[in-house]
């Protein structure tokens, strides 16, 4: 099998050049240094590149694509964007970058949107900071909540709506994903959880119908004049109102451990004991996502970065396990983890991920 790797490299060289051509003609100019092509990047960005660059002095992000599966992505971004700031039952407001420009040319596609300074990153806030931050933007999410027939009309074809069989078959195809990575303690996790949702499955139909954002993460907004902004549109959708808190309070897992008890404490006490359930149905449900995503990493990668997917692959899975028990991990799991990720991961990567503030 190729590396995906070395796909990637030939990939995003050949990608560049073409939208480097139609983007200065144009009128924008493109950094040297383009962080989110490099390091680990080749597992996530699929069949588009995200560039930095500016046009008239602003600052600006270039999402490009001359492959349909990439322009069908970037397609469905700027419909969401569109839709998202139209909904006449979204109360609350919901803080994105401007989109500047929307275009075809040379059988490329550029979505350009604006490039939200930031005084400070997410993580560098204090805990304090940081809960209440994440609160607010999950009462945004929550504010938006499809109640009728003609909400559901608005929303179906653009976003995309997940009730609780959807979630409960999403997990199966993870658990079976799971299971091609030989790892027997991941694999009888994976069944142990999914006999969890499936037994608490009310609960995860109780609370759909929310607007709710599948990869909530700090790396996908920006705090800019106090206010949060979203930058990754194509993972919104209407599922469980708990579906943003699950992968937030998993990130927070290895990022800040006590942002995650904060979290999950404030929902212990603060709401009902169904809600509460939800959350770890959620983060359960994320967690599979997760482990599902670096099985196939392992699967299609050679040398420290197949071994990088291994120990995440165990990471996750104790992770998971404490979910399952209502626990924590422990901080001494974590940063033995952490010891091992750095040793495995490419000075690019590591670069990468000092630049988003996750080191």
């Amino acid at each position: 099998m190729p590396d995906a790797r070395h796909e990637w490299e030939q990939y995003r060289s050949d990608e560049f050049a073409r939208a480097s051509r139609v983007l200065t003609h144009r009128g924008f100019m493109l950094d040297e240094h383009q962080p989110h092509t490099e390091g680990e990047r080749f597992l996530l960005s699929g069949h588009k590149l995200v560039l930095v660059g500016s046009k008239d002095g602003a600052r600006c992000i270039m999402k490009v694509s001359s492959d349909e599966r990439g322009k069908e992505e970037l397609r469905y971004e700027h419909e969401c964007r569109h839709t998202l700031h139209n909904l006449d039952f979204a109360y609350r407001p919901f803080f994105s970058p401007d989109e500047l420009a929307y275009f075809e040319e040379e059988g490329v596609l550029v979505l350009v949107t604006g490039f939200i300074e930031e005084e400070k990153a997410f993580l560098a806030h204090t805990t304090e900071e940081q809960f209440f931050l994440a609160l607010g933007a999950f009462k945004t999410q929550e504010g938006v909540q499809a109640t009728t027939y003609r909400h559901a009309q608005t929303i179906k074809d653009v976003f995309g709506i997940a009730d609780g069989a959807r979630y409960l078959s999403d997990f199966h195809e993870y658990g079976e994903t799971v299971r091609t990575a030989s790892d027997p303690e991941a694999n009888r996790v994976m069944q142990e959880a999914g006999a969890f949702l499936t037994d608490h499955a009310v609960n995860i139909e109780r609370y759909t119908g929310f607007l709710t954002h599948t990869d909530f993460v700090p790396h996908n907004l920006r705090i800019g004049s106090g206010y949060m902004y979203l930058l990754d549109h194509t993972s919104l959708r209407f599922g469980n109102k708990y579906e943003s808190w699950g992968r937030f309070v998993n990130y927070m897992t290895l990022y800040n451990p006590e942002l995650e008890s904060a979290l999950v404490e404030y929902v212990r006490k603060n709401r009902s004991a169904e809600e509460y359930e939800a959350l770890r149905l959620m983060r359960v449900y994320k967690l599979g996502f997760l482990l599902a995503f670096y099985a196939r990493s392992y699967g299609k990668t050679m040398g420290d970065v197949q071994e990088l997917a291994r120990i995440r692959i165990a990471f996750w899975t104790q992770a998971l396990k404490a979910v399952l028990a209502d626990t924590q991990l422990s901080k001494e799991t974590i940063e033995a983890y952490k010891e091992n990720r750095n040793r495995l991961r490419s000075d690019e990567e590591k670069q990468r991920q000092k630049l988003l503030n996750q080191l």
